[in-house]
């Protein structure tokens, strides 16, 4: 990935809603992550009521749900490559290193929330600790374009087909390349999963070269209302299951 890639094109301003003062943002991507959202509620409301009992499904064997679960995940990383190429368009240093710096904070709140929950199968990778993660990586990436995309075919086949007793100590789990699935409540490793990225990185780029994919209509009512939710993902994703556990418990107590 040496060879210089073409300068990426200047992108025209969105139809879009803005919030005053702030960057513009791109409809059709933030109700593709309004949407990822959606389905990961809809998955953890499922998984919540086998949770109390009240459903019987088996989440980590049934070909359903596994591939429920593999299909947010890739959307929701797909967008994240996506957003490092637009964002990378849009918006300054100091705006990627204070998303970052939330990030952290958030994903240090998932940890210890986890722990006081499930002390022993708390989260210490998962889709959030990724993320961070991913963007710090992937923004070194986003100057290069097919590059990305025999990038992200390397990483899946590495990260799907490669494992080792070496990396199932405590401070490896995080790769990805272990024998066994970790006891978590979220796990998403870097491999294969930053893959899924890469390849988000590549559609970034196709999408900054074809800017109508972006800007095209004045978006309908029902597509801007996912897209505040997209706008707020972070927010609703700390936010539903405990709103939803805590129903759920009242629910069982009455």
């Amino acid at each position: 990935m040496t060879r210089r890639s073409r300068k990426i094109p200047a992108t025209p301003t969105p139809k879009v809603i803005t919030d005053e003062g702030m960057p513009p943002r791109y409809a059709v991507i933030d109700a593709l992550r309004g949407f990822a959202i959606v389905l990961m509620i809809a998955y953890h409301f499922s998984f919540d009521l086998n949770y109390y009992g009240w459903t019987h499904q088996d989440f980590n064997h049934a070909p359903f749900w596994l591939i429920a679960r593999a299909c947010i995940v890739s959307l929701f990383l797909l967008l994240v490559g996506i957003s490092l190429v637009l964002n990378a368009q849009r918006t300054s240093s100091t705006s990627f290193w204070r998303r970052q710096i939330r990030l952290l904070a958030a994903c240090v709140a998932v940890s210890l929330g986890s722990y006081m929950m499930f002390p022993q199968s708390f989260i210490f990778f998962g889709i959030l600790h990724f993320i961070l993660l991913a963007s710090l990586t992937g923004r070194l990436f986003v100057r290069f374009h097919y590059a990305n995309l025999a990038a992200s075919l390397l990483v899946l086949l590495a990260g799907l087909s490669y494992s080792n007793p070496l990396f199932n100590t405590p401070l490896l789990q995080w790769l990805g390349f272990m024998t066994y699935k970790p006891y978590t409540e979220d796990y998403v490793p870097f491999f294969p999963w930053f893959g899924v990225v890469l390849a988000g990185i590549f559609l970034g780029r196709l999408m900054i070269a074809k800017p109508a994919w972006l800007t095209g209509r004045q978006p309908a009512r029902w597509m801007r209302q996912l897209a505040l939710a997209g706008r707020h993902s972070l927010a609703i994703y700390l936010l539903h299951q405990p709103v939803l556990l805590g129903i759920f418990s009242l629910v069982a107590s009455s």
